[in-house]
């Protein structure tokens, strides 16, 4: 199964009763550009992912000062940007970021709730790995994990299908100071997930995942003002049926941006993944222990 992938799973009625149900576009935003003069602030935190307004470098805040903020991307790299008026994209609208008027109380914290290691450079990445099944589950890791996984110098990447798996696991040859987490989607007893979760299983290799049938599920409905996921109709694509339940016209991948950026801290997000995610980060991360 692709992460990115539809899926026809679920019962539901006709699509108008469908649409009507859930209201309007609720994922459509508005125009890209504001009205002139009205950008708004938004206050600098660490981990808040930015893009600079030309569009050539996105990442994440690890430090700042007085006139400069540091922007970290997926890869390790960084740059310096200075604090001037509508100089970024937030989810793709113009913002300007300013400092925090105050010092928070107490420790700061990351996305997971971590406690936030301000102007910590990436690790160099250890040998063992995180791997998820598709793009979006990636994101949505580095969205809510980034901090962590930098600090910890672990890479995630993506098998592109639980399928390729057990090749994956053959190609990697794990062992005690290389280990190899997986997060595998709809992870329920008797689905060919499971069975190929169990071909590979072993010391070194811990395959978890969470029950819904794609990683969208596991943003909370209130994250992005619906009160549930929608049905989908068996046989239909599962991104596509629940666009049109939520009468969106997006494109899946459009959608998925709009869906990642409501994703503010690990609070917009199911405990059913992130028991998941926390479990693999320990365990590749856990240091080694030579028995006697």
């Amino acid at each position: 199964m692709h992460s990115d992938s539809g899926k026809g799973r679920g019962t539901g009625s006709g699509d108008r009763r469908y649409a009507d149900r859930y209201g309007g576009d609720v994922l459509a935003g508005g125009p890209r550009r504001p009205e002139k003069g009205r950008v708004p602030e938004v206050t600098i935190e660490p981990d808040l992912v930015a893009e600079s307004a030309d569009g050539r470098f996105c990442g994440a805040v690890v430090d700042w000062d007085k006139t400069t903020v540091t922007l970290e991307d997926r890869h390790g790299a960084r740059r310096v940007f200075d604090l001037t008026p509508a100089a970024f994209l937030i989810d793709g609208e113009p913002a300007t970021l300013v400092r925090p008027t105050a010092a928070p109380r107490g420790p700061l914290r990351s996305a997971s709730g971590s406690i936030a290691v301000r102007g910590a450079r990436s690790q160099i990445a250890k040998e063992s790995r995180i791997y998820v099944e598709g793009v979006h589950d990636a994101e949505l890791v580095e969205r809510v994990w980034g901090h962590d996984l930098r600090v910890e110098g672990v890479v995630v990447e993506y098998l592109e299908g639980v399928d390729h798996l057990p090749e994956i696991v053959r190609d990697f040859e794990p062992g005690p100071q290389r280990r190899l987490g997986v997060l595998v989607d709809h992870l329920v007893p008797g689905s060919k997930e499971s069975r190929i979760a169990e071909r590979v299983r072993s010391p070194h290799v811990l395959v978890t995942g969470h029950p819904f049938v794609d990683v969208w599920q596991a943003v909370k409905p209130s994250a992005l003002g619906i009160e549930a996921w929608p049905e989908v109709p068996r046989g239909v694509p599962w991104k596509e049926g629940v666009l049109r339940a939520l009468g969106s016209r997006e494109e899946p991948g459009e959608a998925w941006r709009r869906i990642l950026a409501s994703v503010r801290s690990y609070a917009d997000l199911e405990p059913e993944l992130l028991g998941r995610v926390e479990e693999l980060i320990d365990f590749v991360t856990a240091p080694y222990v030579v028995e006697d």
